[in-house]
């Protein structure tokens, strides 16, 4: 339960059809199995303790009452379990038969909810022997039931932990989630972070995909967790076969999937993280007075974590998804420049080509701007601008790269006019300092800007969304530009970028795609410092730290507002492998204090197109003042030493 972690499962236990007792049994086992994994909230099948094919048994005196002593002993045999559970059993009230969850928890049963919507088309004949209970609820619904005076009997039911208030149940049955208007949308709006589906969906073919598409739709739309409980083994009979297919999803992401087999389909949400999302969507409806809510308590402790977490949350790690996306990225980045250059009649578009990263991925994505456009791509002006750090293999990768995309190609040594404005300034050759450094990187700004000037064009920036976040730009040199195309692409998807371009090359340009692959193993560096034999001698993630680590401490502060205990504890399950604690720790301070101290570079960035959910603009998705205090952040991490 620590950082909002709760591990829920869908169950489907072995039941014998008709026969109460044993699925009783087959029920508490199942339950004890959970609990014994961790497994605070489990959803089991619909009508799974009688089982759903039992046709005009239903009907029986016999098979009702045996269903209620059979909840009346799960109960029972699981009352010293900390654990919430939902299972199927049909209710009698008012001359009437209801498809019910029961929801129990500690030998308790906390209320009853009835299915809404009834299927009667195909397969389905549920009408014949069941109501709707979408008017059930309020007075006179509180019914004797399994050993206990009064027990709610009502749709509208949510479910609320005392200890974790963010984790609100609320419960559908089968059918309802396929209705136009499933209950769980009423759940959602009274506070309900995490619905459970008692399911008994049969088998056809292609139904299965048809299944997860909803239960993963469902949790997106209600920004919510999703465990789908269906039922399988032992309920096949007559005509229908069931696989027990049970899904776990997490706001439109699944997480687990089991199919044709009993037993448990496990993984952990994370409530705090649905909670956040509600909070920032101001779409999202606030919970009404939850008059209808019935809290029940968990015992605290600390959820071990299974489910997968990516070292690479802006990166898809399905080879065709991320093929996919890094095409779609490229595409939204230059509609961007491409309307820039429409709207301003641009005549050129103007790229500082150092032969790194940002400055290819840049010229790669303005060269297909100048393609919407119909214009040459002559029209592009690579700028390529040695100075004092320049080494031979980035000036040569930058100039092979013009020439492979037929841009205009300039080559302009800024060396003597930087030692002029040092002498100017009376900055000594010697002192390596800020200074010379960023004395470099303005006046390469100054020559694009005139460039740009002289040719009727735009500088596209080449700056990216991780920099940007760690403030590692020089203010007013590679921090400005007329339109910034990598403003909100993180430097580990940068990469992905450009070695996406150098393969979909390959076949038809393979010197361009070697000039590529070249790019992507040069080191990062900005290339400012004098070089060593003819090497690189400032390597950046030796001064900031690793980006893998930085882009992921950016999607977890940024995007979910995570705090620093969480995202440490994110990290360590990610990156355990390759960075110990102590290092991860390290460069978490080193992101928080650059992060604050650099928000006033932010605050007054050239326009760019956002293409993923972070960005950093102060025009869009982030506002944050510039004189900002980090000390509560840094101070939680003082603590997790």
């Amino acid at each position: 339960m620590r950082d909002g972690f709760i591990k829920a499962a869908a169950g489907t236990p072995r039941i014998k059809v008709a026969d109460c007792r044993h699925n009783a049994e087959a029920c508490f086992n199942l339950m004890r199995e959970a609990a014994a994994q961790g497994v605070r909230v489990l959803a089991l099948p619909e009508l799974c303790l009688t089982g759903y094919t039992c046709g005009d048994l239903f009907l029986q005196d016999a098979l009702l009452r045996g269903a209620e002593e059979a909840l009346a002993t799960v109960l029972e045999a699981t009352k010293n379990l900390d654990m919430v559970t939902a299972l199927g059993l049909p209710v009698r009230h008012r001359n009437k038969l209801y498809n019910c969850a029961a929801v129990i928890s500690r030998g308790e049963l906390l209320g009853l909810v009835p299915k809404t919507h009834i299927p009667n088309y195909g397969e389905f004949h549920e009408a014949r022997w069941f109501a709707s209970g979408q008017d059930l609820g309020g007075p006179g619904c509180a019914i004797p039931f399994a050993g206990q005076a009064a027990v709610d009997l009502s749709a509208g039911l949510v479910f609320r932990c005392t200890e974790m208030p963010a984790l609100t149940i609320g419960v559908e049955i089968c059918e309802d989630l396929w209705a136009a208007q499933p209950p769980s949308l009423r759940l959602a709006a009274e506070g309900a972070t995490l619905i459970l589906n008692l399911s008994a969906s049969d088998e056809t073919v292609g139904k299965a995909a048809y299944r997860r598409e909803l239960a993963a739709g469902q949790s997106a739309r209600l920004c919510c967790g999703y465990v789908y409980a269906d039922a399988g083994e032992g309920e096949s009979t007559t005509d229908m076969v069931f696989t027990g297919h049970n899904l776990i999803a997490e706001n439109g992401r699944l997480l687990a999937e089991r199919r044709f087999a009993t037993g448990l389909t496990v993984s952990e949400l994370d409530v705090d993280a649905l909670a956040y999302e509600r909070r920032r969507m101001n779409t999202f409806p606030a919970a009404g007075r939850e008059t209808s809510a019935r809290d029940f308590s968990l015992e605290p402790g600390t959820t071990t974590l299974t489910r997968h977490i990516s070292a690479t949350p802006f990166i898809p790690e399905n080879g065709g998804e991320r093929a996919e996306r890094c095409e779609e990225i490229i595409k939204i980045a230059a509609l961007g420049l491409k309307q820039r250059l429409e709207h301003t009649g641009a005549k050129t578009a103007v790229v500082g080509l150092s032969g790194g990263l940002d400055s290819t991925l840049a010229i790669l994505i303005t060269a297909v701007a100048m393609k919407l456009l119909s214009r040459p791509a002559s029209d592009i002006i690579a700028v390529t601008m040695p100075c004092f750090g320049t080494t031979d293999r980035t000036r040569d990768n930058a100039v092979e790269l013009a020439g492979r995309l037929g841009a205009t190609l300039r080559r302009i040594d800024i060396g003597e006019a930087v030692k002029q404005h040092f002498k100017d300034i009376g900055q000594s050759m010697e002192n390596h300092d800020v200074t010379f450094e960023n004395g470099q990187a303005r006046e390469r700004t100054q020559v694009l800007m005139d460039i740009a000037n002289q040719n009727g064009g735009l500088v596209v920036g080449t700056g990216d969304l991780s920099e940007l976040a760690l403030g590692w730009a020089t203010y007013n040199g590679d921090h400005m530009s007329m339109y910034g195309v990598n403003a909100s692409i993180p430097k580990t998807l940068v990469r992905h970028l450009v070695s996406y371009v150098a393969g979909d090359k390959a076949e038809e340009d393979k010197r361009l795609s070697d000039v590529l692959e070249d790019i992507l193993d040069t080191p990062v560096s900005p290339e400012l410092l004098p070089a060593i034999e003819g090497r690189i001698s400032q390597r950046t993630e030796d001064l900031v730290g690793p980006y893998e680590l930085h882009d992921f401490f950016l999607y977890y502060i940024v995007r979910w507002a995570f705090p620093p205990r969480k995202v440490l504890r994110l990290a360590e399950q990610a990156f355990g492998r390759r960075y110990d604690r102590a290092t991860i720790l390290k460069w978490l301070r080193t992101f928080y204090r650059r992060f604050f101290s650099q928000q006033f570079k932010r605050s007054c960035l050239p326009d760019g197109p956002k293409v993923g959910s972070v960005t950093l603009s102060p025009r869009g998705d982030w506002r944050m003042p510039s004189d900002a205090s980090a000390r509560l952040w840094l101070e939680e991490l003082e603590g997790l030493e």
